[in-house]
């Protein structure tokens, strides 16, 4: 078995790229499939074209080279907006920790002004304990950020590995998507070759289904996850909480995840706000709570409907079975797998 499960690990290792591929291309097929018959087609036969098969060609590879470009706009938006926050946000925790003892120490004084046990209590636990964190926040978690950082360059050849593996995985999406009728019809004629015409229809009804649920799932939660976020950063900086642009993208990021997507999210959200100002932490806390049962009751229902029919029972064993075999993905993909 453990030869079998070694061959079989070498072997999806190499395949990795066509792998990424067929999961690029899935992904993108969507927005290929509107630019190509929504926007071009529409804009030739209004200019009155003879769709030719040379002009459907080109179309094709025109919608599919845009579809990428405008995943890779996306993702290279969200690393410039997570990253240069996330390490200024932590840089400014740890340099402005002391004033947020001193801040703590003076909301204490205020609220426990006509108890004096618990008052001494709470003022020897924050003398007691704010000095080792600050310790520890100065002398182990900065100089390993920086280590980090210097040290970058060891990962450099797996990041390479995993660059490469994207870059020969977006041209074989090119590949499937410029065939992609080829491929449905090549898969069929291989079922029908291989199986009886009704065990084979049941195989295509299954595999129609599961796209439909798949891609509605998937494709959904992403623009209702986008929606959230965007939602939330136009409340954070009007209300101005601390780390606004993190926190809404935290909170969007998080969101994919059904069930406990909001609570995976706000935990560290509300962490990261309740170190710099306790009082907004409170207030962002019940705005996060009004924002997710708008998404639960509202938003959510109108982009997803009822895209999977699974009870509550066995969404949460689908999050938690999926989530610990194959982690964050797992979370999402769990419910409608």
């Amino acid at each position: 078995m453990g030869v079998l499960i070694r061959g079989i690990s070498i072997f999806l290792h190499i395949l990795m790229p066509i792998l990424y591929g067929a999961a690029i291309a899935y992904l993108i097929c969507p927005i290929t499939n509107f630019l190509e018959r929504k926007v071009f087609f529409r804009f030739l036969e209004h200019r009155h074209f003879h769709l030719s098969k040379r002009i459907k060609s080109v179309v094709r590879y025109v919608s599919i080279l845009l579809s990428l470009v405008f995943m890779c706009c996306i993702i290279y938006s969200l690393l410039m907006m997570l990253l240069p926050e996330l390490i200024r946000s932590i840089v400014n925790i740890i340099y402005n920790f002391p004033s947020y003892i001193l801040s703590a120490q003076k909301w204490i004084n205020d609220v426990l002004e006509g108890n004096s046990q618990l008052h001494s209590f709470f003022q020897e636990f924050l003398s007691q304990y704010s000095v080792k964190i600050e310790a520890y926040l100065t002398g182990n978690i900065l100089p390993k950020l920086q280590e980090t950082l210097q040290n970058f360059s060891e990962g450099v050849f797996d990041m390479l590995n995993v660059l490469k593996n994207l870059l020969i995985g977006a041209i074989v999406s090119v590949y499937i998507l410029a065939d992609k009728e080829g491929f449905v019809a090549k898969s069929k004629m291989w079922l029908y070759s291989f199986l009886s015409p009704e065990r084979a229809n049941v195989v295509i009804r299954s595999m129609r289904f599961t796209h439909k649920t798949f891609g509605g799932f998937i494709n959904g939660k992403i623009m209702d996850s986008a929606i959230i976020g965007v939602l939330c950063y136009i409340v954070c900086a009007i209300v101005k909480f601390p780390s606004a642009l993190l926190v809404s993208v935290i909170i969007g990021v998080t969101n994919v995840i059904p069930f406990f997507g909001p609570f995976i999210g706000a935990v560290p959200a509300t962490l990261l706000i309740l170190i710099q100002n306790p009082i907004k932490a409170l207030w962002f806390v019940l705005f996060i709570l009004i924002l997710q049962q708008l998404d639960g009751n509202i938003i959510g229902p109108k982009i997803l409907g009822n895209s999977t029919g699974l009870s509550s029972f066995w969404v949460l064993f689908a999050i938690l079975l999926f989530g610990g075999l194959w982690g964050f993905v797992g979370m999402i993909i769990g419910v409608p797998l």
